[in-house]
């Protein structure tokens, strides 16, 4: 079992900035993990891909994102970081962090299991 802390949402103006922070951990030593990401959910809307960051820092974005944001991750604390920039208030949704892919443990038994932090809201006000 893996759980996901997510930290940094909240209220901030058109135009405004804020830092999503997730930090992975488990019963068990992590020593890797394949892929983070972050996704949102508006409400009335189904969840959607923001963008995800590999263990070798390749990323993929939303196209609604690109240029905007930037994700980026620190291995060795577990953790990955959602850079919003010039939010709009069509960025007003839940953030969830996600992991996939973890290798922990003494025997490094890799768990393909996909793992999904509680979510933070973020509010965008126009």
């Amino acid at each position: 079992q893996v759980q996901l802390v997510e930290s940094g949402g909240g209220l901030v103006q058109a135009g405004g900035s804020l830092r999503l922070s997730c930090v992975a951990s488990g019963r068990r030593f992590i020593f890797s993990i394949n892929t983070m990401g972050w996704y949102r959910q508006a409400p009335g809307k189904q969840r959607e891909l923001v963008a995800s960051i590999t263990s070798g820092e390749s990323t993929n974005y939303a196209d609604s994102v690109k240029g905007r944001f930037t994700i980026s991750r620190d291995n060795a604390k577990n953790s990955v970081y959602l850079q919003m920039n010039s939010l709009k208030p069509e960025d007003t949704a839940v953030y969830f962090c996600k992991c996939q892919g973890v290798r922990s443990g003494a025997t490094m038994t890799m768990d393909v299991n996909a793992y999904w932090g509680q979510g933070t809201q973020v509010t965008v006000s126009s």
